[in-house]
């Protein structure tokens, strides 16, 4: 760019380099101009000059310098001078749409071969040289396959949990196995539990009650652990576990070999209450050797399932609802506790995936106000998993008995830690109720509901529950790993329901603290036993 002052000073030119364009010209008349008017022209130009050579460059850059007239500069300079920004860009995205439009409504088609990475698509685009149709095609078939890869490996995912939350961990059989030895060759084992003076204290209702119904030796030891260290009063508590036959033999030397005086333990098998026989559970029975009920519960889960249109959370459910607990009678056992403790008045139920961190005591002053079951409702939460659920969560409202009988908008509420009321369920026909539905579930083929014990239970005690404060009993841990740590550590009760259970590997990392501090990893079986080297 020049500047160029006649001798007369009678004109001033401004000129690109090339010299064939004057971007600007004054003229001036012929008469006597001060040199202070002249300074101040200058001055002025000397601060546009810049501004005029920056919008030059630009369009230079854009290719102004292919033009030949001052139109040409005019209708590139002109917009920008006005403050006006060229629309190519806007152009390109609505093309762009237009091309993802065009790409989405078509087919993909077969057997197109596609790359195997971002990288290598970019790498045949340039080779081929894709237009933008075809490589938005090739795009959207590589997106398409990673989502139906995701797809199966999340349901794998799911599967191989679930075989994992139904097998037993070798740590635990090997405790099992080396305490049932240890009961056949140690006397000390087989002691009586509790001695012969403390007999008359299971029956007295004046000492707190728990009942724990389970197979797993170390989870009854964290849930006893964690009650009597929790305790104000520990020497009130009496903990009645019931187990099955093929464990009763360690459960008994587990407790024998490990007294947590002062409390009190006793250790029955199914086998030992007379109650117990064929003729007072014929429904219990034909639920654990019915054939379509085992193998819907043991046999192929995949079979027959529409993945194509489940989404993983329903599947994960539909896993959950095919857990073999549910058809083991030590899992029903709670619906007979007022026969087979037929001289205690209150009794707390346990499950073993629970731990205790405050004294329970309280529970025993609590009011059910003629009710049976003092339980926590889980309507009134925010999390879908656990503390949202209805009777529309459970049961299967299009089966015209279900609709007939039961409210789909009817608040649930949670197993695993129940204040029952022995006294005024005995005045009741709740087992009556509870054997009736289960026969009609399996009239139905179960179509009326899927999911285990809890269904039958809340039909059988509709109208008889009392909901507690919800800070008794905090469940989820086995179902989120995002579970408020402060409000679990404020909970009465902390619930592993769900599939990842603590002494599991996959158990959450952060939440298996507070069940691992009520192990004895002392203890020679459990230490010999590797248990929870995870």
């Amino acid at each position: 760019m020049q500047l160029h002052v006649s001798p007369s000073m009678r004109s001033l030119t401004i000129s690109s380099n090339n010299g064939f364009i004057d971007l600007m010209k004054i003229k001036v008349a012929a008469r006597h101009i001060s040199y202070r008017t002249l300074f101040h022209t200058i001055l002025i130009l000397a601060f546009l000059l810049p501004f005029v050579f920056i919008l030059t460059a630009i369009v230079t850059l854009e290719g102004v310098n292919k033009c030949s007239s001052f139109d040409c500069l005019g209708r590139r300079l002109g917009p920008r001078l006005l403050g006006r920004v060229d629309d190519s860009g806007q152009r390109l995205v609505k093309d762009f749409y237009k091309i993802i439009n065009q790409v989405n409504a078509e087919e993909i088609p077969d057997g197109i071969k596609l790359p195997d990475s971002f990288n290598q698509l970019v790498s045949k685009m340039k080779n081929n040289q894709y237009d933008a149709k075809t490589f938005a095609l090739m795009l959207r078939a590589m997106m398409e396959k990673l989502e139906r890869e995701i797809r199966e490996s999340k349901f794998s995912e799911l599967m191989n949990k679930h075989f994992a939350a139904s097998s037993i961990p070798k740590g635990l059989y090997c405790l099992s196995l080396r305490l049932t030895d240890e009961y056949s060759s140690n006397a000390h084992a087989r002691r009586q539990l509790p001695s012969p003076e403390l007999l008359p204290v299971l029956s007295n209702n004046s000492y707190h009650h728990f009942v724990l119904s389970t197979d797993n030796i170390l989870a009854a030891s964290v849930v006893v652990n964690s009650a009597v260290q929790s305790s104000l009063r520990p020497e009130k508590i009496v903990f009645h576990i019931i187990t099955d036959k093929k464990t009763y033999a360690g459960m008994h030397a587990w407790f024998a070999l490990n007294p947590v005086s002062p409390a009190i333990v006793e250790v029955k098998g199914v086998h030992q209450f007379d109650w117990l026989t064929r003729e007072n559970v014929p429904v219990l029975e034909a639920v654990e050797n019915h054939h379509g009920i085992r193998n819907y519960y043991h046999g192929n889960h995949l079979a027959g399932a529409n993945l194509s249109n489940t989404t993983p959370r329903t599947f994960a459910s539909k896993l959950q609802a095919r857990s073999p607990k549910y058809i083991s009678l030590l899992n029903h056992l709670r619906i007979y506790l007022p026969e087979l403790f037929p001289n205690l008045d209150k009794v707390v139920f346990l499950d073993d995936d629970i731990v205790i961190q405050r004294d329970l005591s309280p529970l025993w002053e609590i009011d059910l106000w003629g009710k049976v079951n003092g339980a926590v409702e889980t309507c009134k939460g925010e999390d879908e998993w656990v503390m949202s659920k209805h009777f529309r969560n459970y049961f299967n409202f299009s089966h015209p008995l279900i609709a007939k009988h039961l409210d789909p908008d009817e608040c649930a509420w949670a197993y695993g830690m129940n204040i029952f009321d022995l006294r005024t369920w005995r005045k009741t026909n709740i087992r009556e109720t509870y054997h009736y539905w289960l026969k009609e579930n399996l009239k139905s083929n179960l179509t009326m509901w899927k999911l285990g014990t809890l269904p039958p239970a809340l039909i059988a005690f509709k109208g008889h529950i009392h909901p507690i404060d919800p800070s008794w009993h905090m469940l989820g841990l086995g179902y989120q790993s995002k579970t408020n740590i402060e409000k679990a550590k404020r909970a009465a009760v902390i619930h592993y329901n769900g599939q990842s259970k603590p002494w599991l590997q996959i158990g959450f990392e952060h939440l298996r603290p507070f069940w691992t501090k009520y192990v004895n990893y002392s203890n020679d079986f459990v230490r010999n036993c590797h248990i929870l080297e995870l």
